[in-house]
Formats: structure tokens, sequence, C-alpha cells
């Protein structure tokens, strides 16, 4: 935990339980309002009001300092911050009348707190975006070009860390690295140690964690040393990780096969799987029931638009590789694929019809695939689906890719909220990253997460074509 990320959620508690004793006096009068504050279920009340806020804010990345960089981001995590609370609120109260706020201060209390909010992250943000009291200080081990690249993490993408310096690994009475195999590439005035004496490297940088960023371990890893930092309270991580950290995505190039094994993650409980069905098949129903009556206003616009049929059948790959057949309303000409063959689609896609290209972008046209959660052909959250084709093709030159089949792939997934729509090889990398994050950190909360960010993406237009 951050001290920023610390700071800010100490403050909307106090801002929350303010809003609330506000909105409370507004309504009721200061009189009875402190007359109820000596009553148990008025502190109850209080703490699932202010846990509902904060969740609710948390799925909205309010506290998300490096992406809320912009005044619109901060007003607009806090409107949909606030009608989330609302819902979780409203369902909470009527899961359990007896701690339910009467509608006025409901509504009173939620305005009050979003707007002190949205104040508060604005102010928090100009004071504190370049603060480096409020992030960590990370010591790379290593001078190659692995250890640059973390340097340059530090440095570039991320304001919870701050790049303290570098620690010289020279082992074995090896005079420099260049001995060793590794070349010295990041800046001489930034190496503050060695590794002969990380503990010592480690106190002079400030360092609350190491990263072991070294291209060839063997043989000039200083286990002793970096397990007398770790035994000393100082975070150690390798960089694959410390990336993932940062970036919410995998280090496809320092990837390896035992990395895979050992590291965390990468596990699915039955009772994880049941539930994800189970949700699935909820969801699915829900929405095709809420749809259905949509769907003939849907098919004449299609048809009034081009000729051609309602509904696009195409074969996709599912779980461990298994061909399925994936359902969309027809949202290019019926001809598009006649001369070209199966190729990626692109931004402006001239095969794209004036209907379609609008279905594309509020998702209307994936309608129909609820019909393929519900057969099990897919699940809500997971890796798009790719064609055969392109799944071909990216296996041969793209490391692990086979690996995003490990699961079902979704209606939405980490990728399609965190990376614009791609179609290109590197597009492929780039989206993979993500996939392999979102398999190795499976989790309801990250469902939940990628559902409500979704939900972003759809009311501002980000991503498909």
């Amino acid at each position: 935990m951050s001290l920023r990320w610390f700071i800010l959620i100490i403050v909307d508690v106090l801002l929350v339980l303010l809003s609330l004793y506000s909105a409370a006096v507004v309504r009721l009068g200061y009189p009875e309002v402190t007359s109820k504050l000596s009553e148990a279920s008025t502190f109850y009340t209080a703490f699932i009001f202010v846990l509902a806020i904060l969740f609710a804010s948390h799925l909205m990345d309010t506290y998300d300092f490096d992406r809320n960089t912009r005044k619109r981001e901060i007003i607009i995590n806090t409107l949909l911050g606030a009608a989330t609370s609302f819902f979780l609120l409203s369902i909470t109260y009527y899961v359990d009348p007896n701690i339910m706020l009467g509608r006025g201060i409901l509504v009173i209390s939620i305005a009050i707190f979003s707007l002190l909010q949205y104040v508060w992250h604005v102010i928090f943000y100009l004071v504190g975006r370049h603060n480096p009291r409020f992030s960590r200080r990370v010591l790379v081990l290593g001078t190659g070009s692995l250890a640059s690249q973390v340097g340059e993490f530090c440095s570039a993408h991320n304001r919870n860390y701050t790049l303290a310096g570098y620690a010289l690994c020279n082992c074995n009475g090896a005079s420099n690295n260049e001995k060793q195999g590794e070349s010295v590439v990041v800046p001489h005035d930034l190496i503050v140690g060695n590794a002969d004496d990380l503990m010592a490297a480690t106190l002079v940088a400030q360092a609350d964690i190491i990263v072991v960023a070294l291209s060839e371990r063997r043989g000039v890893f200083p286990l002793r040393d970096v397990l007398r930092c770790k035994l000393n309270g100082i975070e150690v991580m390798d960089a694959p990780s410390f990336y993932e950290l940062i970036h919410g995505k995998l280090m496809l190039e320092q990837i390896t096969p035992s990395w895979i094994i050992f590291s965390s993650g990468f596990r699915r409980p039955i009772y994880f799987s049941i539930c994800k069905r189970y949700i699935d098949v909820v969801l699915s129903l829900t929405g095709l029931f809420l749809a259905l009556p949509l769907f003939p206003i849907i098919a004449l616009a299609i048809k009034l638009d081009s000729p051609g049929p309602v509904f696009f059948r195409q074969m996709r790959v599912g779980n461990k590789e298994k061909m399925f057949n994936l359902f969309k309303f027809r949202t290019m000409r019926q001809d598009a694929e006649d001369k070209s063959g199966a190729i990626w689609a692109t931004k402006n896609d001239p095969r794209v019809t004036k209907l379609g290209s609008l279905f594309r972008k509020s998702r209307i046209d994936e309608i129909p695939q609820l019909y393929n959660v519900l057969k099990g052909d897919m699940s809500f959250v997971g890796p798009r689906p790719e064609r055969p084709e392109f799944v071909e093709k990216l296996k041969q030159v793209i490391p692990y890719y086979s690996k995003r089949h490990f699961i079902k792939p979704g209606l939405t997934g980490w990728a399609q909220v965190r990376y614009p729509y791609g179609s290109t090889i590197e597009d492929a990398i780039e989206k993979l990253r993500y996939d392999l994050f979102y398999i190795k950190n499976i989790s309801p909360f990250l469902d939940t997460l990628i559902f409500f960010e979704t939900i972003k993406v759809v009311l501002f237009g980000r991503g498909g074509q």
C-alpha cells in the first residue's frame, strides 16, 4: 500500500462520514441526529455506508493515481462511483431493511460526497503528483539492458515507485560486470553501491524494494546479500514481477516456463469455476430476455442499411483450442472477405457499414454472443476469441500465445479494457500480455473490475472496431 493511496483512503472515509452527517442534519435536524449518535445501530449503518462508498470508488479506479491524471477522468470516475454506490446500497438495504437510510439522506449524502471527493482528489493530484515522498524507492540489482528497462519503468510509467539507483553486481571477485558477461549500460552516476554489500547500498539509496534485474543470474547472483536484505524487511522481487505490478500485464520477453511454474497465480479453484459458470448463465439469460424486444428493430435497421443476413456467424478458437461458431449482428458488407480472405479489421475499415460502425462502438453487434455464453462456448469475462487463421499464424511468431486458450474466451476481457483495438502482430503481443495477466490473476474481484471497466468503455466509446 503506497502512502498516497493510504492518504486518499483516510481522507475519503472522513469525507463520507461528514457527508452522511450533513445529509442527516439537513433531513432530520441537529437535535434528532445528535440523539441517535449514541445508538449502536447508527455506527453499523454508517460502517456499511462507508464500506459501500469506498468499494464503489475502488471499482471505478478512483484510487488509481496513475490513470486519473486529468480532471475529466477524475470527475467521470467520481460520478460512476456515485452511481455504483447507490446501486450497491440499494441492494444492501433490500436484503437488510434494518440498516436502511432514508431515500433523501442517501441521495443527499452521496451527492455531497461526490462533490467533496472530486475537489479533494483534484487538489491531491495537483499537490502530490510530483512529490517523491508519496512513492516507494526502488534499488535495481544489475546494470545491464534489463536493469535499464526497470529504471525506465520507474521513471516514465509509474508515480508509486521512484528509482533510487542501481547496484553493480560483480561477484566472485570480478572487477566489473563485463567480466561476468553483463555490460554497464545504465548511467554511472546512478550506481549507488555494489552487490557484495547490498545492504549498505540499500541504506545509502534509502530503498524500500530491490528489483533483481540481472540478464544472467548463474554465477553472479548474490544470494547471501539478497537474503540478508529480505530478512531485514526489504521487499525483493524479480523484473517480470515488478513489470506485472506496475503495468497490469506480463513481461513476455523475460518469462520462462519455470517462472510460470513457481510464480504465484495461474490457479483456478473449482469453486470459482462453478460460480463463474453460474453467473454466466444468469447474466446471459437476463441479457437475452432484456434484449429480445430490440431484436426486430435491430434486424430491420440492418436490412435497411445494407443487403445481407441479419446475423453473422464465424468460426473462433475457444477453450483448449476447440472450435465454435460465434454469433454477431452483421456489421460488414456481405462480400467483405470474398476477395481478400481472412484479414484483421482496421480503423475506419471500408468494409464496415455506417450502421455497423455505430453497432461496433456501442457493442450492440455483440449481443448475440450472449447465446454463446449461455451455451458454454464463452464466458462473460475472458480473452477475446480469435479466428483459427490468425491463431495459427500468431502461435508461430509469439511465445506462449496458445496459453491464452487455457480458459474460455469472453465477451470482454482485461486486454479489451486496458488496450485499444489493434490489427497488427505487435498489437496481438500487447494483448497477450494482458490476457496472460488475467489468466494468472483470475478472481471474482478482477472479473467485477473488468465488468465495470467495460461499462466505461461502452459509455465513452473506447476500444473495438
